[in-house]
Formats: C-alpha cells, sequence, structure tokens
C-alpha cells in the first residue's frame, strides 16, 4: 500500500477562494495552527470570476439604503425559503467586510468625493455594489491572498481530498492527493472549514471553472451531513455563446447594470413585456426611465434587464425558442447604445468594463463599445448546499463547518447579484472564528484513530490503476453526465425528464465503479477526472431527486409541470442526507418563524 504524508493542525480550511481565506484570516488571528488546501494553484480560485461587485448596504451612492432594506431584498429574493438569521447577520455584516477590505489594501472604483463607488444590480433595491472596474473578485482574492500570506497559515496547493476523516462524531481531518505528483496525505486536524464552492461541472454550460465538481458537498454528505435547497440552481442569464470554444463564460450582470440592455432578433427590449406582479411597482416601463435609473437617478425605476436572474434566464430562454434568438442560440446584450446618451461612450464603457471590453475583443473578435454582444443563460451558482447554524457555519457533524457557495441558507431559492462575494467575506469570517473556538476546546486525535477510514481512501484512488485502459474511459462518463443534466434538469425541469435522469445516472454510475486509466499517479488528468465522478454524480443525483420532490416552480427551480408557486412548500426547505443502509433520505424542513423586528423590515420594503 503507498505511503503518506502527514500534517497536523488546529483548523484545517479545504479551498483558498474568497472564503477559505477569509475562514484561515480569522483562524490564524485567533493564535491557532491552520492549514489550507487548494485544489488549485493559490491565487486561481473561482472567486475571481465573480465579476460585477459585492453587496453591502453603504449608502454611499443613495442614503436610502440601509441593512434592513438589504435584508428585505435577499428575502424577497431568495423567496422567504432563506435562513433568515444569515440573511439578518449578512445585511448587518456586509458593510464592515467592504472596509476591512479596503484596510487590508483593496482599490475600490471611487465616487467623485472619494467615497467607495456602487453600481445598480439586478434584486437590489439601492445602488449597492462595491466594486472594482468589472474585476472584483480578482481584486478581492489579491488582497486576501496578500495579508494571509502574512500569517502563520500553511497552504498545500493542489491538492485535493479524498474523503472527510470521522472519529467519535468528530471530523477530525481529511485524508486527499496531491495533483502534480500523486502522493497522498493525511490531514489532521481538530476542526475542518469546507469552503470548496459549487457544482457548476455537473453541468455541460457553465461559467464555472474546472475545480467545481461538488466536492465540499459530496464530502460532507457522505461524511453524514444533511444538504438543504439543493434543487435550487442558479443560471446567470448572461454567459458567451459564441465562438463555442468559450461558450458559458460568464458576462457580468455589470454589463446591466451600467445599462446595457436585453433585445431580441427584432431588435426588441423583450423583457419590458413580462415584469412579475411583484416587481411591476418598481420597475421602469420605458428605457428612458430605466436610463435614468442605472445613472443614478433617486427618481427613476429600475430597468426590467435589473430584475431577479431566474426570471431573466427564462425569459431569454423562451425568446430562443420562439425563434426570436440571435445567430448561436442566445440574444443581444447592447451597451453600445449607450453612445446615444454619452459622448465618451467608448471610453466609458472601458472604463467601467474594462474586462468585458477585452474578453470579447480577444475570444470572440468583438468590440462592445459598437457592437452588441450574444448572450445566453449558464450554470453559474447553486443556492443549495451543507445545512449549516447560521451564526457559527458549524454543520450537523461536530467539528466540521462550512462557508461560502457550499454551505446553504443565505439565498433561499435564488441569489441576487452580488451577495455571493459579501457572503464569502461574512460567513468566512464567521467559519474561521467558530472553527477556531472550537479547536481550542478539544483535543487532538492521531493517525490510528482512523487507520481503517485511510486504507479505505487509498484503496479507492488505485483502483482505476488496477483495472488500467480496458476499464471505463472517465471523460466519457463525465461528458455523458454533463450533457444529460444540462438537457433533463436544466433550466426547465419536467416529472418524466428527471425521472430519466435518475436512471441515466444510477446507469452512469455502475460504469464509474468499472472506470480505469493507465499510467501513474504523476501528472495523470484521467486519475484526477476519474476520482472526480463520485463527487459529481453524488452532487446530481441530489440536484435530480430533490427537484422532482418539489412539485411547484419557485426561484432557481422551474417545473414546467407545475409552473406556479404552491403556498404549502413556500413554508418549507427539503432536507436531504444519507440513511443508514446509505440510500438518500428527504424530509421537509419547516421554514422557522422570523422576529417581529425582521417582519417589519420586510413590510417596510415591500
Amino acid at each position: 500500500m503507498p505511503g503518506y504524508e502527514t500534517h497536523e493542525y488546529d483548523v484545517l480550511i479545504v479551498g483558498a477562494g474568497g472564503a477559505g481565506l477569509r475562514a484561515a484570516i480569522e483562524a490564524a488571528a485567533a493564535g491557532v495552527r491552520v492549514g489550507v488546501i487548494s485544489k488549485s494553484l493559490l491565487g486561481k480560485a473561482h472567486t475571481v470570476m465573480a465579476e460585477g461587485g459585492m453587496a453591502a448596504a453603504l449608502g454611499h451612492v443613495d442614503d436610502r439604503d440601509n441593512w434592513r432594506v438589504h435584508f428585505a431584498d435577499t428575502m424577497r429574493g431568495g423567496y422567504y425559503l432563506n435562513n433568515w438569521r444569515m440573511a439578518e447577520l449578512h445585511a448587518k455584516e456586509a458593510p464592515d467586510r467592504v472596509r476591512e477590505l479596503e484596510q487590508w489594501g483593496a482599490i475600490f472604483d471611487r465616487t467623485p468625493d472619494g467615497r467607495i463607488l456602487q453600481r445598480n444590480f439586478g434584486g437590489h433595491r439601492y445602488p449597492r455594489l462595491a466594486h472594482v472596474g468589472d474585476r472584483t473578485g480578482l481584486e478581492i482574492i489579491r488582497t486576501l491572498q496578500d495579508h494571509a500570506v502574512q500569517q502563520s497559515i500553511t497552504f498545500h496547493m493542489e491538492t485535493t481530498l479524498l474523503t472527510l476523516l470521522n472519529s467519535g462524531g468528530r471530523c477530525v481531518g481529511g485524508f486527499g492527493y496531491e495533483r502534480e505528483r500523486g502522493r497522498y496525505k493525511l490531514f489532521l486536524a481538530k476542526a475542518v472549514v469546507l469552503a470548496t464552492g459549487g457544482i457548476g461541472r455537473a453541468f455541460q454550460i457553465t461559467s464555472n471553472s474546472w475545480e467545481y465538481t461538488g466536492d465540499g458537498q459530496a464530502l460532507a454528505f457522505q461524511a453524514g451531513a444533511a444538504l438543504r435547497d439543493v434543487e435550487f440552481v442558479q443560471f446567470h442569464p448572461t454567459g458567451m455563446v459564441w465562438p463555442p470554444s468559450v461558450r458559458g463564460i460568464l458576462v457580468t450582470e455589470g454589463v446591466r447594470g451600467e445599462g446595457g440592455v436585453l433585445r431580441n432578433n427584432e431588435g426588441k427590449r423583450f423583457l419590458f413585456d413580462d415584469v412579475p406582479e411583484n416587481y411591476r411597482s418598481s420597475t421602469a416601463d420605458n428605457a428612458e426611465e430605466g436610463w435614468r435609473y442605472t445613472q443614478g437617478d433617486k427618481s427613476a425605476r429600475r430597468p426590467p434587464e435589473l430584475l431577479t436572474r431566474d426570471h431573466v434566464a427564462r425569459c431569454i430562454r423562451r425568446e430562443v425558442r420562439a425563434g426570436r434568438g440571435s445567430p448561436h442560440g442566445g440574444v443581444f446584450l447592447d451597451i453600445a447604445w449607450i453612445k446615444e446618451k454619452l459622448p465618451n461612450s467608448v471610453e466609458h464603457i472601458k472604463k467601467k468594463l474594462p474586462s468585458m471590453y477585452h474578453q470579447f475583443k480577444q475570444l470572440a473578435d468583438l468590440d462592445i463599445t459598437q457592437q452588441p454582444m450574444e448572450v445566453g443563460p449558464t450554470t453559474h451558482y447553486f443556492m443549495g448546499g451543507i445545512t449549516v447554524d447560521g451564526d457559527t457555519q458549524m454543520t450537523g457533524i461536530d467539528g466540521l463547518f462550512a462557508a461560502g457557495e457550499c454551505a446553504a441558507g443565505l439565498h433561499g431559492a435564488n441569489r441576487l447579484g452580488g451577495n455571493s462575494l459579501s457572503d464569502l467575506l461574512v460567513f468566512g469570517k464567521r467559519a474561521g472564528e467558530h472553527a477556531a473556538a472550537y479547536a481550542s476546546n478539544h483535543a487532538a486525535v492521531g493517525a490510528s484513530a482512523v487507520g481503517d477510514q485511510i486504507a479505505s481512501a487509498i484503496q479507492r484512488g488505485e483502483a482505476p490503476f488496477e483495472r488500467g485502459a480496458q476499464g471505463e474511459n472517465p471523460y466519457a462518463i463525465q461528458h455523458e453526465l454533463q450533457e444529460m443534466m444540462q438537457n433533463l434538469v436544466g433550466i426547465v425541469r419536467t416529472e418524466d425528464e428527471m425521472e430519466q435522469a435518475l436512471g441515466a445516472i444510477a446507469g452512469l454510475r455502475q460504469r464509474a465503479a468499472k472506470v480505469g486509466i493507465g499510467g501513474n499517479r504523476e501528472y495523470n488528468n484521467g486519475w484526477h477526472t476519474a476520482l472526480d465522478l463520485d463527487n459529481l454524480l453524488t452532487v446530481a443525483e441530489l440536484v435530480t431527486r430533490a427537484g422532482k420532490e418539489r412539485r411547484e416552480s419557485r426561484g432557481g427551480h422551474f417545473r414546467e409541470d407545475y409552473p406556479d408557486k404552491d403556498a404549502e412548500w413556500g413554508k418549507v426547505n427539503l432536507e436531504l442526507s444519507r440513511g443508514p443502509n446509505g440510500a438518500i433520505e428527504s424530509r421537509k424542513i419547516p421554514v422557522r418563524p422570523m422576529p417581529e423586528d425582521l417582519l417589519q423590515a420586510i413590510e417596510e420594503n415591500k
């Protein structure tokens, strides 16, 4: 049996994106030993792809904004299935997390009087997103990384966990391998924080990078933790659709926040025809009013392009299916039209949207200052995830915490744009703080206590080599899973198609158990893909089962056979866990009643 290296920490952080780095910084500040595992190289986290900004009620552009309005917007956007405690903490603490980043060196765009500038975004009542052009996520990671490397934190780059380790009902670390050389590594820890991001690579068209294979969710589920709201997958309305090699790459909502409009092939702004009743009073009914809103006119109402993402994505899909789409299966997103309003529009667009300008120029040979972009929905964000305590981020397993996209609660049935970046910082900090406190009150566990689990993990890791090149092809299984999920469990779902998907997943799981590869553990991408399959299949099955059970349409979950919201389903979260025999069990968890002051905040901001 291959050997392994052993590393011991008080707190082990799995993931080096915004949530993981913020958790590591907070844990290190508490004086405990901290280790961070990064599936990719440090600085390559998917957080860098978050472009538009981070939501925080600073009130710098519109002084009517405050945490109560932000809270109400978040709850309304999530269709009130959110963990209200997390929504409350997020709205209250996000401004401090932005100011903290500024103190650590983040360089935000500025108002004329020198304060942090904020822009409009979908679902937010007021301009609320602190931003750095359209490179906000990159600036956040740069700032956090620069701050983290000055702390006593050990980083293990290009390392992947195969399993979490359990002793006496506690999570006591994890076992994984170094991707470059294939060497196994044992990580013993008194507390573990999962911050591994989302599940986008379970779908064919996605804005997510290769790391997003549902690792944290699957590892926690296999270890016995419950997952919640997994039927809610967000399909961002605007991803690139052409050329095929870049299909799915994100086109930030910041384009619409700066005045970009969506048109079909007839030149019509089709979203004016389909404003939901609960947004009608706050949505512009003409182009001129919508433009004034994006320019900060407090008397104007927001353009329909800034409605919630689930709604805009379905409207785009409808236009395409009706034959009113763009030549390559999307619609047109036009920011160039603002030259009618601004004489210096070219310079304005390049300043506000530098990444988008270069992205389309280099990848599609298109100048967004002169021509409309072709865009379409892309799998973007996972509202569901591991069930956590709202205050501490502790999962149902002692010693195991989760933060960021891999944790459920804040976003409910649909996430508002910009809430994800402030989510990472607010709850990354809380997870690191409480993990450190937990570690300080619990003893370490030796390798002998988890020896059987280590041996089992190594056996699973070596199995593809034992089958050799004659086994099933891991790339083929991954591709078939992604294509199937895109077609059968995508933006619009039906009972029959999800039942078909469950049958396909069962067949793919049988094939995955026979996957084989040649070569050895060094520099072997086939091996990495083979080991990712179990996580991808797990999250795909969870999403499909939850989607099949929730017989209504709400937020990121749309059932063509149940197109309306159901009042009873609006009162419960769906939670999935492993039963004693390993089968998936589901239960309906009643939404906790809100305190009176929070109910009043929602009533004030209807």
